[in-house]
């Protein structure tokens, strides 16, 4: 049974989208079968995989009020081992939708639920809010990963993130446990960095991923090109901080 996990962090501009769109290219190139969901109405990781919007059947917002089935929005990737679940901007007005929905916070699940077998993982890309999408992607999932940029300001909305964790795993979804948590825009010649780094070690020690992500311009373009960085620049410090990190996930799930 493939293993569901959200990438989730309500604050923006923090790697989450190029988290998401690299990592589960270096999953897909290491021979993983991997389902990459796209939550945001932002359309980001749809784009980073080179999908023609106007070509777009069935969306993730189709997911979630029920217009559409599972099957048909899947779309299978050039990209080795990836296959993606689109979004499209119908899904910005979804929240409004889905209050006269009853389970609301289930749609997800149920749908995820008849393709799981099919993927080693699935991974959801959560939109930069904690709304009803995040907590539909929460309750569907086993895991979440956090991607954290290495500024001060990122620590406040982390300890905010973890309740609602918190919280959804208490009302919704008693399994849900943190998966890890990432480091992006990293910069080891900044104090501030270092400080970051010691306060996210003092809560999260056991789950703080070894590797961490760089500021890297290649990591910027490679979606303009709709590419992930192991296609537009596999030789890269982003290609291969993904792969490093790819590795360190896939020998913490053999545990």
């Amino acid at each position: 049974m493939g293993k569901i996990i959200s990438i989730v962090n309500q604050k923006g501009g923090v790697g989450k989208t190029t988290s998401a769109v690299n990592l589960v290219a270096a999953l897909g190139q290491s021979g993983k079968h991997v389902l990459l969901v796209d939550a945001d109405p932002q359309g980001n990781t749809t784009s980073g995989y080179g999908v023609n919007k106007k070509s777009i059947r069935a969306s993730s917002y189709d997911l979630l009020v029920g217009t559409a089935t599972i099957e048909q929005a899947i779309i299978k990737t050039n990209f080795k081992g990836v296959d993606i679940i689109p979004s499209d901007m119908n899904l910005a007005g979804a929240e409004i939708e889905l209050i006269s929905i009853d389970e609301r916070e289930q749609q997800f699940k149920k749908t995820l639920n008849l393709v799981r077998n099919n993927y080693d993982y699935i991974f959801l890309d959560c939109p930069p809010s904690l709304g009803l999408i995040t907590l539909n992607a929460l309750t569907a999932s086993d895991t979440v990963l956090v991607p954290i940029q290495c500024e001060y300001f990122a620590l406040e909305g982390l300890s905010q993130l973890m309740a609602t964790v918190r919280q959804v795993k208490r009302l919704y979804n008693p399994v849900l446990e943190l998966e890890g948590v990432l480091l992006t825009m990293y910069d080891g010649r900044l104090n501030l960095t270092q400080q970051v780094v010691n306060e996210i070690k003092k809560f999260f020690a056991n789950k703080l991923y070894k590797t961490v992500i760089p500021r890297a311009v290649r990591l910027s373009e490679a979606p303009s090109y709709g590419m992930p960085i192991q296609y537009y620049d596999p030789r890269s410090k982003g290609a291969a901080a993904y792969n490093d990190l790819a590795k360190e996930f896939l020998k913490n799930n053999r545990r």
